[in-house]
């Protein structure tokens, strides 16, 4: 892969089979967790599940009238 100028940034283009490998799609976030002689070692990440996995550990009850207002939820 080559190294390309992106802004202020460097990017690598990832190729197809590397893509369709790690399942990955437009916006999907890679963390890199280690580099080996020159190798980045990766992990993508899926913040969505663990921050979901991190409000169900917590066992918050909702009262029994509750009821969710997307219209409220969204005011600014």
């Amino acid at each position: 892969m080559q190294v390309s100028k992106w802004g202020d940034s460097l990017a690598v283009r990832l190729p197809k089979a590397l893509v369709e490998k790690m399942g990955l799609k437009a916006g999907d976030e890679l963390a890199i967790v280690d580099v080996v002689e020159r190798t980045l070692v990766v992990q993508k990440e899926d913040r969505r599940k663990a921050a979901l996995e991190r409000l169900a550990s917590l066992n918050w009850t909702l009262p029994p009238d509750y009821k969710f207002d997307r219209d409220e939820a969204n005011e600014r």
